[in-house]
């Protein structure tokens, strides 16, 4: 007697390669999605931060009896690295864990002097576009009023 293999016949095997195929072309979009919006929460949440910092290193030399204005954040070889140096010449660090000044996609980067008034501006490069930013009257400001810089919505959606 005869004993015959039980497998997948071709036609089975097409069949099933094709419902991967589609699954794969409705996931994999959505995925890409999903990396953009962890890119724009992580942007968010770094603005969050320098903010935080600069309130809390304003407070700190209003306590001291200094009134320096912050002018800044960082530089050229860390974003944000320290803030400028208060009436003593000290200089704070923003960050513990200061951001590299890298060129690039989804990377902070720093431009000195190329903002309103001189001002340095840190500029954030990602699927939103550039958005610059800077630091205006002791605040950690998007920069919307510069000609070069009209991407408000990348402007809203990381400050909002």
């Amino acid at each position: 007697m005869k004993q015959f293999k039980k497998a997948f016949t071709m036609i089975e095997l097409v069949f099933i390669i094709v419902v991967i195929g589609i699954l794969a072309s409705v996931a994999i979009p959505r995925l890409a999605a999903t990396r953009d919006d962890a890119v724009v929460s992580k942007a968010r949440t770094t603005v969050a931060a320098v903010r935080n910092a600069l309130a809390m290193e304003r407070q700190k030399r209003i306590l001291r009896g200094e009134f320096a204005a912050i002018t800044a954040v960082g530089d050229e070889t860390n974003v944000f690295g320290q803030f400028s140096a208060d009436s003593r010449g000290n200089r704070e660090d923003v960050m513990e864990y200061p951001i590299p000044s890298e060129n690039g996609k989804d990377k902070w980067r720093f431009s000195s002097g190329s903002g309103q008034d001189g001002r340095d501006q840190y500029i954030f490069s990602s699927v939103l576009g550039d958005v610059a930013f800077e630091v205006f009257n002791g605040r950690f400001e998007c920069n919307t009023n510069d000609t070069a810089n009209t991407n408000t919505s990348g402007c809203e959606q990381l400050t909002r």
